[in-house]
Order: structure tokens, then sequence, then C-alpha cells
């Protein structure tokens, strides 16, 4: 009778020590879960500011690259308008090392744009505090080049 007792007291008394290590499991499970969960929406809000500031950087980028093609065709128009071969030559030139200038400048604004994105997602995600696999951060050498 006393070995009962002494059995289930035992029982007890570890099912009360047991018990508290289950149940605080269970809450940093559910813990870890909302965790992963918030960190989720916060890069994901990170990489759509992203995503929204490329876009403007790459339709800033194309509208200067139209400019400096349309602008090399008046020129290149207006220079085969002239009457002398000295005049063509110099009117060519000079519509090349425009639309040159112009699309090196488009290429450099492109570039500093994207960078500018990128670093300011990067700064963004960390503050998310993601854990591994969550950012695709690793991407980032797969954007366009801007020529």
């Amino acid at each position: 009778m006393n070995r009962k007792i002494i059995a289930l007291s035992s029982l007890a008394l570890s099912l009360a020590v047991v018990m508290p290590v289950f149940a605080q499991t269970s809450t940093s499970t559910t813990t870890n879960a909302s965790n992963i969960s918030a960190a989720i929406a916060c890069v994901g809000t990170a990489v759509s500011a992203r995503e929204v500031a490329i876009d403007a950087a790459m339709t800033t980028h194309a509208g200067a690259i139209t400019a400096a093609y349309t602008a090399r065709a008046t020129a290149l128009s207006s220079a085969y308008s002239q009457t002398s071969a000295s005049g063509v030559r110099t009117a060519v030139r000079a519509a090349w090392k425009t639309f040159n200038a112009s699309v090196r400048s488009a290429a450099k604004d492109w570039k500093t744009a994207q960078r500018a994105a990128w670093s300011t997602f990067r700064t963004a995600a960390k503050a998310c505090h993601p854990t591994t696999g969550i950012s695709d951060s690793g991407n980032s050498g797969a954007e366009v080049s801007g020529q």
C-alpha cells in the first residue's frame, strides 16, 4: 500500500515537473511560428518597396534611352542635310558623341538607382530579423546591367 502511494506521489510529482515544460514548448513553438510569419510579412513589404523603386528606375532608364535614340535620329537627319562632306562628318561625329554620352549617363543613373533600391531593401530586410531562406538577396546579380 505504501508502495502504491509512493509510486502515485512520484508520478504526480513527475507530471507536475514535466507538464510546465510541455506547456512552455508549446508556447515557444507558437511564438516561433508567429515570429516567422511576422518576419516573412516584413521581408515581403521590403521586397515590394524594392520592386517599386526598381520599376520606376527602369522606366526612367528606358525613357532616357528612347530620348537618346530620338535625339540621335534628329541630329543625323540634320547632319545629312548638310551640303558639304566636312559639314556632314562634323555633324555625324557630334550626333554620335552626344548619343554615347546620353546612353552612358542613362546607364550610370540606372545603376545608381538600382544600387539604392537594393541597399534600402537590405537595410529594411535586415531589420525584419528574418531566418535564413526568407530573403531573395542572392538574386541581385540577375538584374539588367543597364548597358
